[in-house]
């Protein structure tokens, strides 16, 4: 089981904790993390895109010259895409692009972010994260405490509004829950900040 060194606010060793083999010591399987970020950033796309067919633009109901005769080329519209002002061909529309991967396939994408970041002593584990004031300047503190120079996600047991707007206005830092943690989250930040309740919670989720 690997095991992490268990931290307080002010950056100090406080004891260790035992994790999980299945769930954070377990093999990194880049494809399905791949398919799992794919999903997430399709699942988030709003498909709002639009734009007019020949059938919906203004106009073009008369024929602009005649068949023949002209020398010119045979046109029957002035809406046809081929004109300035005509319809797109296969124009996009409102669409969704939500879909969903596998349970086994989510599961397994977890384990692997989860154990990225155990690899790469990406995960900071902390006895309790919690604040009785909004002070952005606090919780700038305790990030230099646990010596955070880039992106961190923080991973609550249970919502505290304290830590979370206090942590909203500094660049870079997210925060969330573990009913609400996803793959993508964990890949795009460099470091992995989670209380020790968290750690036990994900472990009952994915055990």
């Amino acid at each position: 089981m690997p095991k992490v060194d268990l931290l307080n606010v002010s950056g100090q060793q406080v004891g260790e904790i035992e994790l999980s083999e299945n769930i954070f010591g377990a093999e990194i399987n880049a494809s399905v993390l791949h398919e799992a970020v794919k999903n997430y950033l399709a699942n988030q796309r709003q498909g709002t895109q639009s734009a007019k067919t020949r059938a919906e633009v203004r106009g073009g109901g008369r024929k602009p010259w005649r068949q023949k005769g002209t020398g010119r080329a045979r046109q029957g519209s002035t809406r046809s895409p081929q004109w300035v002002g005509g319809g797109v061909v296969f124009a996009p529309k409102p669409r969704s692009y939500r879909y969903t991967l596998p349970k086994k396939v989510k599961r397994l994408a977890m384990k692997s972010a989860l154990s990225s970041k155990v690899k790469e002593n990406g995960i900071v584990i902390l006895d309790e994260f919690k604040m009785d004031a909004y002070k952005t300047k606090d919780m700038v503190n305790i990030l230099n405490n646990l010596k955070v120079e880039k992106k961190a996600l923080i991973v609550l047991d249970e919502k505290n509004d304290y830590v979370v707007k206090s942590a909203s206005n500094i660049k870079g830092v997210t925060t969330t829950l573990v009913n609400t943690l996803n793959v993508y989250d964990i890949l795009n930040h460099d470091q992995f900040i989670v209380t020790k309740d968290a750690v036990h919670k994900i472990e009952e989720v994915y055990a």
